[in-house]
């Protein structure tokens, strides 16, 4: 049998399985295929509980989720989500989604849908200019023969190829600059579509941007203070994660992932970040806080 490729796993855990009411809400349960840790990608767990919202509003797209990152996550263990109907109104649709394991929350997320319509537009936020990503090396370049499991997975597993504009921090500081500010192209490895060869669904390129969201928003803050991913002592977690989709997007295609940190304080680091396509349209934005722990400070 053919091994499935890092994007197949994607699509296999954004297409969740219907499942026994819990509590009077809809359910589903969701597979875990990427273990770089024991603990669950705070991404992957983001992505499902947007594709378990959607399987239970019709007519509306997401536009906003608003979620908490309540205990780690076991890849050994079944995830069930619930997706409770707060409001139907005519124009926008709420579900408070929750993932669970052995019956213990450990996801936490308020999601909004809107009916599409028109409104005044602007964007404040302009696209910086940048190399295109095609000439730019991928991580498995940086990382595919470091002789490590973690260094493989992420090298070889990940569905997501990330391509660094700013300079990569796998391995060492970044030596070019202080700055808090973290710059990549992103983009599935392959096209998103179904078993038959079908485009896949709005709501799943959202999830699956929103998947690739969670891998940067701790590298501003390793930047600023001359860190990177291998830091002995270094320990981070994702306490929140919110996202506003502001335009469609295909996350099969070239997009650009731009963020800085305005703030870090009491062991916690705040990010923010902007994603556009390649036309320049500010697609979407994010907002995250996460512990930041380092040797020094305790």
């Amino acid at each position: 049998m053919t091994k499935p490729t890092p994007t197949q796993n994607l699509m296999t855990m954004l297409n969740l399985t219907p499942a026994e009411p819990v509590g009077g809400d809809d359910a589903f349960t969701a597979v875990t295929l990427t273990r770089e840790t024991p603990r669950t990608y705070g991404g992957q767990v983001l992505a499902q509980a947007i594709m378990a919202a959607d399987n239970t509003v019709t007519d509306k797209v997401l536009h906003s989720i608003h979620a908490y990152f309540l205990h780690p996550g076991d890849i050994t263990k079944e995830l069930i989500f619930t997706s409770q109907q707060l409001n139907n109104g005519r124009s926008f649709a709420t579900r408070r989604v929750q993932a669970l394991q052995d019956d213990i929350p450990i996801f936490s997320a308020i999601a909004s849908f809107q009916k599409p319509g028109r409104g005044p537009e602007h964007t404040a936020v302009e696209m910086p200019q940048v190399p295109d990503p095609e000439g730019l090396p991928s991580v498995s370049d940086y990382i595919g023969e470091v002789a490590h499991p973690v260094a493989q997975a992420v090298a070889w597993e990940r569905p997501i190829d990330i391509r660094y504009v700013s300079q990569h921090l796998y391995t060492a500081p970044d030596s070019s600059s202080q700055k808090p500010v973290a710059t990549v192209w992103f983009k599935t490895f392959d096209s998103l579509v179904d078993a038959s060869g079908a485009p896949v669904s709005d709501a799943m390129h959202r999830a699956a941007i929103a998947y690739a969201s969670d891998y940067l928003p701790l590298e501003p803050a390793l930047r600023r203070h001359g860190k990177f991913w291998l830091e002995p002592g270094l320990k981070s977690a994702s306490l929140d994660h919110a996202m506003w989709f502001h335009r469609s997007a295909r996350a099969d295609e070239w997009l650009l992932y731009v963020l800085d940190s305005p703030s870090a304080q009491g062991g916690r680091m705040l990010a923010q970040g902007s994603i556009f396509n390649r036309s320049g349209e500010l697609v979407a934005t994010v907002a995250q806080e996460m512990m930041f722990r380092l040797p020094e400070y305790r």
